[in-house]
């Protein structure tokens, strides 16, 4: 029996997509290092859907220890979300960012292309739009970073597109993905970042269970409904559905396609804030400060390609992503080390 190899298998969306794809049948295989993760996460997937999961440690920089895995195990196809992703930290340590991230895939790629296993879904980002001039963003609105970590996502999608130029046969989805949000309903897996939060909705989510005093919203000038940053945020089990949307696809299908994954409505800082608020009856104090370098004012999606080509679309509304971060952040103050 073939299995799916995912790469970063215990993270925030990996886990999720753990879970969707075993619902589907599929058998799984996590690859992790567990730097920004935790195996716990991968036993309450296989609580939750009565199946195993073949877990393994280990870093995707380490090409004898890919060689083993693939030697060992029927790979079909992998989902590579093993990458380090917070934008301010990667503006600090940009050279391991790229060993990482960028020399990290190339391996992986290597070590696929030698046991001839070349289909791949690769976690991309929003951020390869840079501040993009128009929105709802398409995908083929012109690229640019402003950060390691997005310059890093960059570059990886020019290697893969040269490398689909060179040998026709890859089959390659890069989902560009807005703002991952939310848990699984069962609040029994979420997001759960190491030391302070760079994402809204964990931020939110500790304000409101007192691990921390107060939410900054970083900008409160800017050309929006409500002076706060709009953003397309997507629940994570949406967003897992459509990796497991995109390798069915990758089954009938060669070359290589972007594809943005986002519900195609922003919501503003405060409109999250809000929502967090009076749908779980908590408070969320907040206090203005300055605007971040590199931040921007309107991000969301134009979501028609991931309908047409993959037979996706996002379901879960605003009340679902507050809802659910809440139950898992309530029900897990210390996230896995609850």
């Amino acid at each position: 029996m073939s299995q799916i190899l995912l790469t970063g298998g215990a993270g925030y969306i990996g886990s999720h997509t753990a879970l969707e794809l075993l619902l589907q049948g599929f058998n799984v295989i996590s690859f992790d290092n567990y730097s920004n993760s935790s195996d716990e996460a991968l036993k309450r997937v296989e609580q939750l859907t009565g199946k195993s999961i073949t877990q393994i440690c280990g870093d995707i920089r380490d090409e004898a220890a890919l060689r083993q895995l693939f030697s060992q195990f029927n790979i079909s196809a992998v989902v590579h979300f093993a990458g380090l992703k917070a934008v301010g930290e990667s503006t600090q340590i940009p050279l391991h960012y790229y060993d990482n991230n960028v020399a990290g895939t190339i391996t992986l790629c290597r070590v696929m292309r030698e046991f001839n296993i070349k289909k791949l879904v690769f976690s991309s980002s929003a951020t390869v739009y840079g501040d993009a001039k128009q929105v709802p963003i398409t995908e083929s609105a012109p690229r640019s970073a402003t950060n390691p970590y997005g310059q890093s996502k960059l570059m990886l999608e020019y290697i893969l597109e040269d490398l689909v130029k060179a040998e026709p046969d890859w089959g390659i989805t890069l989902l560009r993905y807005f703002n991952p949000v939310g848990a699984h309903d069962s609040g029994r897996i979420g997001e759960d970042p190491n030391g302070i939060p760079n994402n809204l909705m964990p931020f939110i989510s500790q304000v409101a269970v007192g691990k921390r005093d107060k939410l900054s919203v970083f900008g409160d000038d800017y050309p929006t409904h409500d002076g706060t940053g709009v953003r397309d945020y997507i629940h994570v089990v949406d967003l897992a559905k459509g990796h497991v949307k995109a390798l069915q696809y990758l089954q009938h299908h060669t070359g290589i396609e972007a594809i943005n994954l986002g519900t195609g409505t922003g919501y503003s800082v405060l409109d999250m804030v809000n929502a967090f608020s009076d749908v779980n009856q908590v408070d969320v104090p907040y206090q203005i400060a300055a605007r971040r370098p590199g931040d921007i004012a309107i991000c969301y999606a134009e979501p028609t390609k991931a309908r047409t080509l993959l037979g996706w679309q996002a379901e879960k509304t605003l009340e679902d992503m507050v809802r659910d971060s809440w139950r898992w952040q309530s029900a897990n103050p210390n996230g896995f080390k609850s």
